[in-house]
């Protein structure tokens, strides 16, 4: 019984062993990083305000009974406000406003402006949040996942990192960034094993950025050796333990 355990643990090494191997070249993030002075990261502006984004809008100002009127909160309200397909939001008291190709800064400063224009309050301030500021990550990732951004703002890196890091298997070299902006889709490759990512316009991700690693070489060659010669493999231990029970006894 013994003599047929050994043999088990033997015929599975020597298949784990036949595996391919990664250089750490491969894997490593960030290659020829240097010291150096903390500079402005590019991509952190504001995105566009796009077609069925939901946003939070808030007024107030130096009257908080006036101001009111213009936060009420129905059942819908209190979910946000949708962009509509005329690309406007409906808002309590002001009507519609478009938001469409603006960003969140050009939107509240047009509500300030007609607040003021109207006279409505004494020194508005108006704040506005996107409440479906969500990234997906698909691929070679340990978890695929849709992240939901509160704070509306993350990094490729952190996304990555949310879904367990890429897999031995994921190609970093060539990761696949789908992005939606004014009705146009675009896609660009990046490369996080290079320094010079750190400082890319797409370190920092827009809402509904769609990240997609690829499986390197070394996973799709697995996959159909795997599926070749799993079946084979198999048929072969059983009959070769058939073998050796009966020798054996």
């Amino acid at each position: 019984m013994e003599t047929r355990f050994l043999l088990f643990i033997a015929i599975i090494f020597s298949l784990f062993s036949t595996s391919s191997c990664t250089t750490t070249g491969k894997v490593t993030y960030f290659q020829n990083t240097n010291d150096s002075i903390s500079s402005r990261f590019l991509g952190m502006e504001d995105a566009k305000i796009q077609y069925n984004d939901i946003l939070s809008v808030i007024i107030s100002s130096r009257s908080k009974e006036a101001s009111m009127d213009y936060n009420k909160q129905d059942a819908l309200a209190s979910k946000g406000y949708t962009v509509t397909s005329n690309g406007n939001i409906l808002l309590p008291s002001l009507g519609y406003i478009q938001a469409v190709g603006l960003t969140k800064k050009q939107l509240s400063d047009n509500i300030v402006n007609l607040i003021n224009s109207k006279k409505l309050l004494l020194d508005p301030i108006v704040e506005i949040h996107l409440l479906n500021f969500e990234v997906t990550v698909l691929g070679e990732v340990s978890h695929p996942l849709v992240i939901n951004v509160a704070n509306e703002q993350i990094s490729l890196v952190k996304a990555l990192g949310m879904a367990g890091d890429i897999t031995i298997y994921g190609k970093r070299h060539n990761i696949l960034l789908i992005r939606e902006e004014d009705g146009i889709r675009t896609t660009r490759r990046i490369d996080i094993s290079s320094s010079k990512f750190l400082q890319s316009e797409y370190y920092y991700l827009k809402p509904n950025d769609v990240i997609y690693v690829e499986p390197n070489k070394a996973k799709v060659a697995l996959s159909g050796r795997s599926q070749q010669i799993l079946p084979i493999v198999i048929t072969s231990v059983s009959f070769l333990f058939l073998v050796l029970d009966k020798v054996i006894k």
